[in-house]
């Protein structure tokens, strides 16, 4: 096997190529998100006018500007290193041949080394000013399927330094970083360590939950699919710091591309002989392996994860035993995910102190996060704990087209719902959340503008908890099916009144579930009926939807006659022609309005109802009792 001091030369050398091309290098973001984008067809567009325009060809991973995907960047002999976005295939040949000679300033982003004239310098954009990027220091950077390029920009250099430190001194070092499990949990890793490394039983097991579930998050896949070495170099961390012989990532079925990734670092890896009997000569003995997992959203639950790599059915159970006590096979085990791991790499890598000297006191270092939904600019970040949402909000161009921020959904559906008025004062970190009877989850932050209705919102994530329960107790099983009739019917015009005391009563009862899947089910319910009350009682008592989207209760008026009216015709069976308006309908949809996409100013959308008398007038003592 070569040595380390071979690999780390080795690894320079193929870096320095990329870094000072000898002719001009594009390189072409490949991950899920710019592959939805057409970033394989971008690829292979420009591989074919590569020999003719003289420039070679590279991929990396994500770079966390999905709002600008497809992405290339373009490295020039004279250090020129420019980020170009919205590269379509279609685009490539006047793109490539503007590249190649000068700049192309019809896709410029932004100059990441040297100059161009009108582009400005892309850490100067707002998007990136706010961000300061440890975990992501490879995302878009080095080509992920390269492990000459991973240990020539310093990899595996933390696990040396990491080997040659008692486990102790290591443990202690990540128990003073402050650093805490990012998968929403945010208990110490370093605690979690200190009990796996006291642990009498062997073997001893890691795990990484990569089973990143949450509608809305996905920084896990960032990492793995960008960084995969990051990740594996955490793991190897914390094999010697706890004695633990093998580890298994447990993957969700939805990630193709990183499973590819993921198994590729690991086949590199056991070729030079950093993972194996004697990792690069440490005498740590350590492997890993890549499971899939069904997507089964509780397998989130470490204890529903055990399960599933034990080949049982992936459910949680009750605790304890712990997994440090009983785990996978039943021995010592410790679970960690993707952000921990990588994180760990990134404390040793600049130092204790440098780590300390950004985020809050309880949590020092940085939080990757995806923003989506209603923002100007989607992707992923990499932000200091502490930063408030309406910082990052501005940061990112603020909510798009101009319209007014609502409400953040925060940590995925079991997290909970915040109106702007509170969430864009809050500071990124566990606590503030934790505060308001809600947690920050594990990264992902989904904006609502003043286009979205709650009571639609709580549709869907009554049908997603209800689907994804593992069904083992009556409280989760049955209250999920029950939210879900409740919040169907309030959507369809057919809430009744006594649906309030039928959902406090769930609210009450759930928490008794075996597992935090069940307990947490009802907390966007709950935030509804506390923040939301009004938007909630004009769907029950005035059989309104005041951001007119629930399809029970509103109707498509045609009110124009564009060229437009008649191609969206092509897609409305109910209640427009090429000729206007159908006259046996009643203005329902079973499209969900598909038609207003193509023909906006063609067609109103209008309240359903206009004469229904209210229910009962809602006191303020009403209002009261719900919070």
């Amino acid at each position: 096997m070569p040595t380390f001091e071979e690999l780390r030369q080795q690894g320079q050398a193929a870096w320095a190529a990329v870094e000072k091309p000898e002719r001009p290098r594009f390189v072409v973001s490949i991950n899920t998100s710019s592959i939805a984008a057409g970033a394989r067809e971008t690829y292979a567009a420009l591989e074919k006018l590569a020999p003719s325009l003289g420039f070679d060809l590279m991929q990396t991973g994500d770079d966390g500007i999905t709002w600008a995907e497809p992405i290339v960047q373009v490295r020039k002999p004279d250090g020129q290193h420019v980020l170009y976005g919205n590269v379509t295939a279609d685009r490539t040949e006047a793109f490539a041949a503007a590249a190649v000679k000068g700049v192309a300033q019809d896709h410029a982003v932004g100059v990441i080394h040297g100059s161009a004239e009108g582009v400005p310098m892309l850490w100067d954009l707002d998007w990136a000013k706010m961000q300061v990027r440890w975990l992501m220091y490879n995302c878009g950077v080095i080509d992920p399927e390269s492990i000459d390029h991973y240990i020539g920009r310093g990899g595996y250099q933390q696990f040396i330094d990491a080997a040659q430190m008692s486990r102790d001194d290591l443990i202690n070092i990540v128990k003073g970083s402050t650093l805490r499990g990012h998968s929403g949990s945010f208990f110490s890793t370093g605690t979690k360590w200190q009990f796996l490394k006291d642990a009498a039983t062997e073997p001893k097991y890691l795990v990484c939950n990569a089973d990143e579930g949450d509608p809305g998050g996905w920084v896990n896949r960032v990492v793995m699919e960008s960084d995969p070495h990051m990740l594996i170099e955490g793991l190897l961390i914390g094999a010697y710091a706890t004695g633990a012989t093998w580890g298994w990532i447990y993957l969700r079925e939805e990630y193709p591309l990183a499973y590819e990734r993921l198994n590729n670092a690991i086949a590199a890896c056991r070729e030079r002989g950093i993972l194996g009997e004697d990792a690069l000569g440490t005498g740590v003995k350590f492997d890993c392996e890549v499971v899939r997992g069904a997507g089964a959203y509780v397998c989130g639950d470490e204890t529903g994860l055990i399960s599933s790599i034990n080949d049982e059915r992936g459910m949680p159970r009750i605790k304890p035993p712990f997994p440090a006590q009983s785990g996978v096979l039943g021995k010592p085990t410790n679970v960690n995910n993707v952000e921990t791991y990588a994180c760990v790499t990134t404390l040793l890598r600049v130092g204790a102190e440098t780590f300390s000297s950004v985020g809050t006191e309880a949590n020092r270092g940085t939080k990757m996060f995806t923003l989506s939904g209603a923002c100007e600019k989607t992707g992923c970040i990499e932000v200091p704990f502490g930063i408030k949402v309406n910082e990052l909000l501005a940061g990112i161009g603020g909510i798009a087209n101009g319209r007014q921020f609502k409400a953040l959904q925060q940590g995925g559906p079991l997290s909970g719902l915040l109106p702007a008025s509170i969430a864009g004062d809050l500071a990124l970190e566990p606590e503030p959340f934790r505060a308001l009877g809600v947690g920050m989850g594990g990264g992902g932050l989904i904006f609502l503008d003043d286009t979205h209705c709650v009571v639609d919102l709580n549709v869907m994530v009554a049908h997603f908890v209800e689907d994804e329960s593992c069904a083992r107790c009556t409280t989760c099983r049955i209250g999920n099916q029950r939210m879900v009739e409740i919040f169907e019917r309030t959507a369809r015009g057919e809430g009744r009144e006594e649906d309030e005391g039928r959902l406090t009563q769930l609210f009450a009862s759930m928490v008794f579930s075996n597992c935090l899947h069940g307990a947490l089910s009802p907390t966007i319910a709950r935030n509804t009926l506390q923040y939301f009350r009004e938007e909630y009682d004009a769907h029950l008592h005035e059989h309104r939807c005041p951001a007119k989207v629930c399809q029970g209760l509103i109707k498509y008026v045609v009110v124009g006659n564009s060229p437009a009216l008649a191609e969206a015709a092509k897609i409305c069976p109910d209640h427009i022609a090429a000729s206007g308006p159908q006259p046996d309908t009643d203005g329902r949809c079973s499209r969900g309005g598909a038609c207003c996409d193509v023909a906006p100013g063609d067609i109103a959308v209008e309240d359903r109802y206009t004469d229904i008398v209210p229910l009962r007038v809602i006191a303020p003592a009403d209002v009261a009792r719900s919070g």
